[in-house]
């Protein structure tokens, strides 16, 4: 038996080994995060209720719509010039670092200006909002994943954010138990991006490398944003389109609706974390793919989008049907009206996999400029979808407006652009299990 595990195993390349073991070290990684963190995450909601959660929850998607402005769109192409050339590796990380700590900054003033607007006179609103915002500027320590990332070595990113997430997972646990009050938790947020930030700086240093080396250039930063711009406008569609229900669902209902609605896409959501490490797992050897042959390149992009079709299918099929077993027995009887909202919301995940899996074509063509389009229609059909459909159906509404919008984004905005019609064929055969090459 083991002779014969051994056998399969040095049948694969060394590369897509080490593919292997980086997807691992990533699943277990959100294997871990999904398992207890929707284990406390629950019992955070049972503790807040319906109102204070929709309150937590609503905070947390107005500060993450605006969380592109302190990324800047930077991580798949930094990822990319490492891996042409890792000779510039320290003048490209020190421009990330230094560009992201200005984009972090930029983001609080923005929050705490914008929340003060939209919310005048709630003062527990716009605290919550300003500490979580605060957390943000610890992402600049994410450019040190860019470099695993890069490598193909994630484990090193896993090993430090999580021990930050059991720091935390324990921290909540005894605010639940000590009856802290709301803010206790936005607190929480901002001490995990800490933690983690630090956690990482320790890994990088143990693997031997230096952030003296780190250096910035003003040509690379402008290098840098010239292209990425447009995934930054990108990311901040994609945000509205995915954050912009729970935020017009405080608006328009109240912090209650928006409780149930986070219910209902904390179930629906903890499944994203599967196309988010397959794809970057791919990401590197899909670039590769592209200097070797076309024919190789689009064998791997269809490979992957077929793997994703059938593990969002699998997924959703059974929740469906199992959308209010699944929200009582974890949130309790108060939560039963998030049971239609999973069983609507849980399909758009079909299409979120299908996107993520074209990421990579989108960067290694270099038409990030049409990836904003189409996130773009995305997201302006999400908005006017809930305007129509938030003052009448309320969450399920949102959930609706939701997977209609994710599929034009996705998917069906591809077919509308010349330049992207040839993925879009592509996705079609995937998802209705159709092969044109035979």
């Amino acid at each position: 038996m083991f002779k014969s595990i051994v056998s399969i195993r040095e049948r694969f390349s060394p590369q897509l080994r080490k593919v292997a073991v980086n997807t691992s070290w990533l699943f277990a990684d959100r294997i871990l995060r999904m398992g207890v963190g929707l284990f406390v995450g629950v019992w955070v909601a049972r503790y807040l209720g319906t109102q204070q959660f929709g309150l937590l929850n609503y905070a947390t998607a107005f500060v993450a719509l605006l969380t592109p402005f302190a990324t800047l769109g930077l991580d798949n192409i930094v990822i990319r010039e490492i891996v042409r050339d890792s000779s510039y590796k320290d003048e490209i990380l020190g421009t990330t670092f230094f560009l992201k700590l200005l984009g972090g900054i930029v983001l609080v003033v923005l929050s705490i200006f914008s929340i003060s607007l939209l919310r005048s006179g709630d003062r527990l609103t716009s605290w919550v909002v300003s500490v979580l915002s605060v957390g943000v500027i610890f992402q600049a320590f994410d450019t040190i994943d860019l470099q695993f990332q890069a490598q193909v070595q994630s484990k090193y990113t896993v090993i430090a954010k999580n021990l930050a997430f059991i720091v935390i997972t324990l921290v909540k646990l005894t605010l639940i138990q000590i009856n802290a009050s709301l803010i206790a938790f936005a607190w929480v947020v901002l001490l995990e991006s800490g933690l983690g930030a630090i956690g990482l700086a320790i890994n990088y240093r143990m693997q031997g490398y230096s952030f003296w080396a780190w250096r910035w250039s003003l040509t690379r930063a402008i290098a840098l944003l010239k292209e990425s711009w447009a995934l930054m406008l990108s990311g901040l569609t994609i945000m509205i389109y995915m954050r912009i229900d729970q935020i017009m669902l405080g608006q328009m209902i109240d912090d209650r609706a928006v409780g149930l609605y986070s219910a209902a896409t904390r179930i629906s959501e903890v499944w994203y974390f599967i196309p988010t490490a397959i794809a970057s797992s791919m990401f590197p050897t899909i670039i590769e793919a592209k200097g070797i042959s076309e024919s190789l390149y689009y064998q791997r992009i269809k490979q992957l989008l077929r793997l994703m079709v059938f593990l969002s299918t699998a997924i959703a099929i059974p929740m469906t049907f199992l959308s209010k077993t699944f929200v009582v027995g974890l949130f309790g009887q108060e939560y039963i009206a998030a049971s239609s909202i999973l069983a609507i919301h849980i399909w758009a995940s079909l299409f979120v996999f299908m996107g993520v899996a074209t990421s990579p074509w989108f960067i290694t063509e270099g038409l990030t400029k049409l990836s904003l389009q189409r996130t773009l229609i995305g997201a302006i059909a999400n908005v006017l979808l809930n305007f129509l459909l938030i003052p009448t159906y309320s969450g399920n509404g949102a959930a609706i407006a939701t997977v209609i919008s994710y599929a034009f984004a996705a998917f069906i905005a591809n077919l509308f652009s010349r330049k992207a019609r040839k993925i879009f064929f592509i996705q079609f055969q995937a998802l209705f299990l159709i092969d044109w090459s035979k």
